[in-house]
């Protein structure tokens, strides 16, 4: 049971890391290049957007160093 507990919170240490809102807004962004794609759209753009619009939020959340 030690070694299920150690795997699975090496992945999710692994996974999310520092910030859980930069893991989560990747599962939207995968979430929504899939529905757009299902529906037979482009989705090309998504991913590099999403990427971006995280990358900004995770450095304007960071603290000013003095």
């Amino acid at each position: 049971m030690r070694f299920i507990r150690s795997f699975a919170g090496f992945w999710r240490n692994f996974i999310v890391g520092d910030d859980w809102r930069v893991a989560l807004g990747l599962v939207g962004g995968f979430g929504l290049t899939w529905l757009l794609t299902h529906n037979g759209d482009a989705a090309w753009w998504v991913l590099p957007v999403v990427v971006a619009a995280l990358l900004v939020g995770a450095v304007w959340r960071e603290p000013a160093s003095p």
